[in-house]
């Protein structure tokens, strides 16, 4: 069955922290995340007179006059997808040098600013920028977020939890996008998703970039669907293609410019010579990648493998969304040796607390499935605060110093 679009974000408390001490909050993220919406709720009632630039004559008028359009904006504007003027960034700048008040602007953008220096730089010390990312199972839920707080305190309990089983299947397949998730699972959600690709390709991606075969985008991120919680691998991924493996790179940057993809980079520590450098590539959202590779619940339940990869995207995606919520910036890696001894997730707190999440599909989790996590424990020393095997099963426990293995329900419900 469909479900309401009427959520709460976990991003609308920084939104409004963000409006109250600096002149600019920029909310960027993917299309049909929700940008607007937030945008909109929380400047609407503030005096937010709202503007965007998917309008012709508004993005025309902007282009032909930055300074002038930006001198005639009301005391309070949102100004939606901004990436499609560029030079406006300069010109909000000036605006904002001249009058530092803060609050003054509402920004939403559909590209990855980081990702273009020149535009976040532009506005260091003047714009807080905020990722809002598509719904998380906490937001569905309507739940108050605990996990990442217990992770880092390493306070978790033994408790009994509750198996998902063919649900979690279904969660996977579903995603986060509000709009897929108001239609009937199935058919109907997989074509949003297939048209969303297709419309991404065609509108923002074509605005970022003269792509040379525009028409192969869809198959690759088909292929890097298939890639998703594996090492980026490059050459696999250009091996259908007559195009150099360098433009397959930079189509790849492409895509992590719209968050349709993202490479998680690897820890490292003096500690240890022998970690894999190579970033692990993951795709935007669950739901994407499953209706792109034709797995629906049903496929996934039965295709252990997929599951399982599947499955490590998903909680990735889960903690990153949570993180908006998170009172401290957390930055996220992988851990893997040139053994194979490895770690799903490494979130880290500043340079002083490290956690590491594993996970895994199986009901059933034995010391084995720890050995990655004892030596991130060993090589990080003084600042790992847990480590964590998540898995499908019916009891949280501990499994020595700091570790423990936990039902992935309690990502999003409280024991």
């Amino acid at each position: 069955m469909p479900v309401s679009q009427d959520y709460p974000r976990l991003a609308e408390g920084p939104l409004r922290q963000a409006l109250a001490d600096s002149p600019v909050a920029l909310v960027h993220g993917p299309r049909q995340s929700g940008k607007t919406t937030l945008a909109r709720a929380v400047g609407a009632p503030l005096g937010y007179q709202y503007l965007t630039f998917d309008d012709d004559v508004a993005r025309a008028a902007a282009t032909a006059d930055p300074s002038g359009f930006v001198a005639e904006l009301p005391a309070r504007t949102t100004l939606d997808e901004i990436q499609r003027v560029p030079a406006l960034f300069a010109a909000i700048k000036r605006a904002v040098d001249r009058d530092r008040r803060a609050g003054r602007f509402i920004l939403t953008g559909s590209t990855n600013v980081l990702l273009v220096p020149s535009l976040a730089d532009s506005l260091a010390g003047r714009m807080e920028i905020l990722r809002l990312h598509p719904l998380a199972q906490l937001e569905l839920a309507r739940a108050s977020p605990t996990f990442l707080e217990r992770l880092f305190s390493a306070g978790f309990k033994s408790h009994p939890g509750r198996r998902l089983g063919r649900e979690l299947a279904e969660r996977i397949a579903a995603g986060g996008y509000p709009a897929a998730l108001a239609r009937s699972a199935g058919a109907r959600r997989r074509r949003w998703y297939l048209d969303y690709v297709q419309a991404i390709v065609e509108r923002d991606v074509r605005d970022l970039a003269r792509v040379q075969a525009l028409d192969i985008m869809p198959r690759l991120i088909t292929l890097a669907a298939g890639q998703t919680a594996r090492l980026v691998n490059i050459a696999e991924l250009s091996a259908p293609f007559q195009l150099s493996r360098q433009t397959i790179r930079d189509y790849v940057t492409l895509l992590q410019r719209v968050f349709l993809l993202e490479e998680l980079p690897p820890w490292h520590s003096n500690r240890l010579s022998r970690l894999v450098k190579t970033p692990k590539l993951h795709i935007g959202d669950t739901g994407l990648a499953a209706s792109l590779l034709g797995a629906d619940a049903a496929t996934l339940h039965e295709d252990r493998p997929l599951l399982g990869q599947l499955l490590e995207t998903f909680v990735l995606q889960e903690l990153r969304r949570q993180s908006t919520a998170y009172p401290e910036p957390l930055a996220f890696h992988h851990f893997r040796d040139r053994d194979g001894v490895e770690v799903d997730l490494v979130l880290e707190q500043g340079p002083r607390a490290l956690a590491g999440v594993e996970v895994k599909a199986a009901s059933t989790v034995g010391d084995a499935d720890f050995r990655g996590l004892r030596q991130l424990r060993e090589a990080a020393g003084s600042a790992f605060r847990a480590g964590v095997v998540l898995y499908d099963g019916e009891l949280g426990v501990g499994f020595g110093d700091r570790l423990f293995a936990v039902p992935i329900n309690w990502l999003w419900e409280t024991p």
